[in-house]
């Protein structure tokens, strides 16, 4: 029997997107984003990280909005970035466009904002999607936002690194390889709920369930940090 205490499905993914960019020096959650922006300010209450919040007033110290963002990735000092899609795939392309047929699609999302630019220069990208479902993880995004991979010949120093969802962690490396799978699931759950390939290990690990004082951090400091930008979503947490 675990000694750990018991969590939400929220808690558990801001805990696991703080490990992947754990002691990092600064790292950065994109607006309308409340589970990154948990897991950065996580990241940094658990130290040395520094958070960057867009949308924030305490924790975004760019004053000119995309401008300044784009120009710190540029510049090298951005070391983890995440994102998200309607769709992503087993090359780690995104798609924030639009899904359903090319010129009828069945739904709009507000689009890809620079996000092919972060996703070809912060060195380390965490990709996530709570929903793990065939809809979600496709065989082939109907529209590529930003590509997970380039030809050889294309000068890139970011990239995607792994990829946190509801049901498991991947590692990302040209090919996404099942790492754990959550408590209370299993490979065939998993298998049925992807629509790309991926390896595994014969028997995946589990993931490991977030500590004590990461739940205590989650449900304290981050949660009163996080309701500045996202009150909803931080009220909901704890």
């Amino acid at each position: 029997m675990s000694s750990e205490p018991p969590c939400s499905a929220a808690e558990l993914m801001i805990a696991l997107l703080a490990r992947e960019v754990a002691g990092l020096a600064h790292v950065v959650a994109g607006a309308l984003s409340p589970l990154p922006a948990a897991a950065a300010l996580l990241a940094q209450a658990m130290g040395p990280t520094r958070a960057t919040i867009l949308g924030s007033r305490r924790f975004n110290p760019f004053g000119e909005g995309g401008r300044e963002l784009f120009d710190c990735a540029a510049e090298g000092r951005i070391d983890a970035f995440f994102l998200s899609g309607a769709e992503i795939d087993g090359e780690a392309n995104i798609n924030l466009l639009e899904v359903g047929p090319p010129g009828r699609p069945s739904r709009r999302f507000p689009g890809s904002f620079g996000s092919a630019y972060l996703y070809f220069l912060v060195p380390r990208i965490v990709l996530f999607r709570q929903e793990h479902s065939r809809r979600s993880l496709v065989r082939r995004v109907g529209f590529i936002s930003a590509p997970g991979l380039s030809p050889e010949n294309v000068h890139r120093r970011g990239g995607p690194k792994a990829l946190v969802t509801g049901l498991a962690r991947f590692s990302f490396a040209g090919r996404f390889r099942l790492e754990s799978i959550h408590a209370g699931h299993d490979l065939a759950e998993v298998r049925a709920a992807t629509g790309f390939d991926f390896d595994h290990a014969p028997a995946p690990a589990v993931t490991p369930a977030p500590t004590r004082e990461e739940l205590a951090l989650i449900r304290g400091r981050v949660r009163t940090e996080l309701a500045e930008t996202y009150p909803v979503f931080a009220a909901k947490l704890g």
